[in-house]
């Protein structure tokens, strides 16, 4: 799959995720903020420390770490599947 359908499937699935309860929709600056992250680290940890950390800065509550890396595995799931087909 090409970058463009990867970051549309990544997309969806973060516009979908609601940690705090605000609603859908109401994280489109940390669904940005996440995007990025997800192509800078490789390891579901990493990454899912990086969420927190979005959200906790923008929000002031912090999500639960295996919050995150539940989201984490699917993000990088999506990402690696997606560039490794034909």
């Amino acid at each position: 799959m090409d970058a463009q359908h990867t970051n549309i499937k990544l997309m969806e699935l973060l516009l979908q995720w609601d940690p705090l309860g605000y609603g859908e929709g109401s994280y489109e600056t940390e669904v940005v903020d996440v995007l990025q992250a997800v192509y800078a680290n490789e390891e579901v940890g990493q990454l899912a420390r990086k969420i927190q950390a979005i959200y906790e800065f923008s929000f002031e509550e912090i999500i639960p770490l295996q919050h995150c890396e539940d989201l984490a595995v699917k993000l990088l799931s999506i990402k690696n599947n997606d560039s490794c087909e034909i």
